[in-house]
């Protein structure tokens, strides 16, 4: 039953969040805690935290002046080492004063979006989305319309989006490597998707920016590489968060990154420092600033993840599911089995699996799993995948036997 809040404006924002509403109202939340348990459903680290990431926060802890703890708008030397890594990333000459250190991937999005923005404009992102975008363009003021990514090869639907655009469009979110679907949007697209906003604004004669949440940029998998939108559009706010690459999505830094090439760089960085503090002081805390540098230097083993993304791919498509091998991120977005995917992760949960359905984010008769499942969780999860599927096609063979028995009575 729906709960009347005590404004319209978090009554719009409750839709918004609606399709994830489901999972905190099961049991589920206490099931995947289990000793037995596969715990598939997000990112969060089935492991330790990696070698090292402990002892730098500890030592930064260790107040060296007498401000240590007080308000500070950013790190000179935080900036720096995230300046420097994209420079060494993607050939793009990021500079300090570009990057705003934020309280993680949704810090730097909400002041990117607010910064862009204002009430009324349009922002288009694509489907499957990251959960969060439409709760955020809302809260911002703006107007979330929708677009559906190429079903057959995971890319941008350019054409769909060039639809999309109209004269009140001021962003485009580019979500690359994809969540859920591994891809890494190629050079190719990401240019016509550049020359296609050149010329919308032109047309309408207003900017029309790309936001692009890239927390996934540094887990790519067969030697490949990522592709972020700002070399190839000037006007692009690069959305980055550490949580993903260093396992510790509840310690908040990440970064809004303006390109050298952005016209109306000066007025931008300005907006951003408005945006922050304007929206709840979206700056993270000074001990992850200090660390930052360090943090800088440290990853989750890609290559295990890989090896894990391997095994599990070959192994489901053993049983019979129908699953891409993914080019980044740590998920795989296999087909479910049966048209309800809700249905079939209920499945998959009464065998201690726990997975996130496809409908929560646009994907309907898919389920998402993450791949930082530890490994004992990976090996014996193979059966309980293999049991699930086998119950859904002997369920849906009765079903249709019992509908065709009707159907000749």
């Amino acid at each position: 039953m729906a709960i009347e809040l005590p404004s319209t404006r978090m009554n719009t924002l409750a839709a918004a969040w609606s399709a994830f509403l489901p999972l905190t109202e099961t049991d589920w939340r206490e099931a995947r805690k289990a000793p037995d348990a596969c715990d598939f459903m997000t990112g969060d680290p089935q492991e330790g935290p990696l070698a090292g990431y402990v002892e730098t926060l500890q030592q930064n802890l260790i107040p060296e002046r007498h401000d240590w703890f007080g308000y500070h708008q950013g790190n000179p030397e935080a900036a720096e080492a995230a300046a420097k890594s994209l420079r060494e990333w993607c050939g793009v000459p990021f500079e300090p004063q570009d990057i705003a250190l934020t309280n993680g991937g949704f810090g730097a999005l909400a002041a990117s979006i607010r910064a862009a923005t204002d009430p009324g404009d349009e922002i288009i992102f694509n489907l499957p989305p990251w959960f969060a975008y439409e709760a955020m363009v809302r809260d911002a003021g703006a107007v979330p319309v929708t677009v559906h990514i190429d079903r057959e090869t995971f890319d941008l639907d350019l054409a769909a989006i060039a639809d999309a655009i109209t004269p009140r469009t001021r962003a485009v979110i580019v979500n690359t490597p994809h969540n859920p679907t591994g891809k890494i949007y190629p050079p190719e697209t990401l240019e016509r998707l550049a020359l296609l906003l050149d010329e919308a604004s032109t047309r309408y004669g207003r900017a029309i920016y790309i936001i692009s949440d890239e927390p996934y940029n540094r887990i790519v998998f067969d030697g490949k590489r990522s592709y972020t939108p700002a070399e190839f559009y000037p006007r692009t706010f690069l959305c980055y968060s550490y949580g993903k690459v260093l396992l510790a999505p509840g310690e908040r830094i990440g970064y809004a990154a303006l390109p050298p090439t952005m016209p109306e760089r000066k007025q931008m960085r300005m907006a951003l420092t408005l945006a922050q503090a304007s929206s709840g002081y979206l700056i993270p805390n000074t001990v992850m600033m200090y660390a930052l540098p360090e943090l800088e230097r440290m990853s989750l083993d890609v290559e295990h993840l890989q090896q894990k993304r391997d095994l599990l791919v070959d192994e489901l498509r053993a049983i019979g599911y129908s699953v891409h091998r993914p080019e980044a991120t740590f998920y795989l977005t296999p087909e479910s089995p049966i048209d309800d995917d809700w249905s079939f992760a209920r499945m998959l949960a009464e065998e201690h699996v726990y997975t996130m359905p496809g409908s929560m984010f646009s994907l309907p008769g898919y389920f998402r799993l993450s791949l930082t499942a530890n490994d004992q969780m990976i090996e014996r999860s193979i059966p309980r995948f293999k049991a699930a599927f086998e119950r859904a096609h002997q369920e849906q063979s009765a079903t249709q036997l019992q509908a065709a028995a009707g159907t000749d009575d």
